[in-house]
C-alpha cells in the first residue's frame, strides 16, 4: 500500500512539474492533426521550455490492440505534445501552428508494451536545445499509474514549411 500512496504523490508531483499556465487555445487548435490522428485530448500547463499534456487511453483509443495502446504509440504523443508546445508558442506570438517533422527518438524506454485500456497518461516535453536551423531536442516522459515512458525527441520546424515540402 505504501508503494501505490508514493507512487500517487510521485504521480502528483509529476503533472505539477511544469509550472505555468493553461492553454488559451484547445488542443485541436495548437497541433496540425485533424481527428480522428489528434490523440492529446488536453494542454495541462504551458511555460516558457516546457509543456504538460493528457492522453486518456479508451475502448475507441486509435491503435488499439487487444492488450491495450502499444508503449511505442508513446512516442506519436510525444511529438504531440510537442507540436502543442510549438503551436502554442505560435499563436501566443500571433503567428500561425505550422508543420514540425520528427527527425529521430532516442534512449527510449518504457517499463510497460501497452498502455492500458481506461488509464491516464500525463506527457511531459521539455526543449534542451534549440537551434537556429529550426532543430530542437526534447526530453520526454510519460508517466500513469505503473506508466514510466521516457525518450529524448529530435524534431526539425522549418521556417516554411510549404517551401521546404516543395524542395523535397
Amino acid at each position: 500500500m505504501v508503494e501505490s500512496k508514493s507512487f500517487s504523490t510521485d504521480l502528483q508531483a509529476f503533472i505539477a512539474s511544469v509550472a505555468g499556465t493553461a492553454s488559451a487555445w484547445p488542443i485541436i487548435d495548437l497541433v496540425p492533426h485533424d481527428l480522428p490522428m489528434s490523440l492529446l485530448d488536453e494542454v495541462i500547463s504551458v511555460s516558457e521550455n516546457a509543456l504538460m499534456a493528457k492522453v486518456s487511453v479508451h475502448s475507441q483509443s486509435l491503435f488499439l490492440e487487444a492488450e491495450g495502446v502499444p508503449a511505442l504509440v508513446g512516442i506519436e504523443y510525444m511529438a504531440q505534445a510537442i507540436a502543442a508546445f510549438a503551436g502554442f508558442q505560435a499563436l501566443s506570438q500571433g503567428g500561425q501552428v505550422s508543420l514540425g517533422f520528427l527527425v529521430g527518438t532516442r534512449k527510449f524506454l518504457s517499463n510497460v508494451d501497452f498502455f492500458a485500456v481506461d488509464s491516464s497518461l500525463w506527457v511531459r516535453v521539455e526543449r534542451v536545445v534549440s537551434g537556429d536551423n529550426g532543430l530542437s531536442v526534447f526530453e520526454c516522459t510519460i508517466k500513469g499509474e505503473n506508466v514510466a515512458v521516457n525518450a529524448n525527441l529530435n524534431v526539425f520546424q522549418p521556417a516554411n514549411p510549404e517551401e521546404f515540402l516543395a524542395q523535397a
